[in-house]
């Protein structure tokens, strides 16, 4: 999968966990991914169970249902270096400094899905991650991992 320097935002900042999926899913719709009602598949996941996979990282993707809406697959980031909580609410916060939307043809987003968890399940590859100053730097990264 090619990371595209277009689909990555840098040093951004949300008030609600809707307006950073919003973010990345508008991210999927202008690489021309997914129709635009992927986004609203997108919010509608994230109702039925938080995206957030710890290590300060949020992976937000559609429904089953919002396959439809997906032309090719893709992954679209930003990075949040204050964070944005993924658990408004809830007694313990969920923070999520990277937040990656992915949409996929078939079942290629679970190929995506894992190389990303992998990649983020040492918190140091976060931390680097949220700390780049280009979106070059985040691209290398990941394709120093094969992502």
């Amino acid at each position: 999968m090619e990371l595209k320097t277009k689909n990555i935002l840098l040093n951004q900042s949300f008030s609600t966990k809707e307006d950073a999926i919003k973010a990345v899913g508008k991210l999927l719709v202008e690489d021309g991914s997914v129709e635009e009602s992927y986004i609203d598949s997108m919010l509608a996941r994230e109702q039925v169970v938080t995206t957030h996979m710890g290590n300060f990282v949020a992976i937000p993707h559609g429904t089953d249902e919002g396959k439809e809406f997906v032309k090719a697959t893709s992954i679209t980031i930003a990075q949040v270096p204050q964070g944005v909580n993924f658990a408004p609410g809830e007694s313990e916060e969920k923070m999520a400094m990277m937040i990656f939307g992915i949409a996929g043809v078939g079942n290629e987003h679970l190929d995506v899905l894992s190389k990303i968890a992998v990649f983020c399940s040492d918190v140091e590859n976060v931390v680097r991650l949220a700390n780049a100053n280009t979106a070059e730097e985040i691209i290398a990264m990941f394709e120093e991992e094969e992502v």
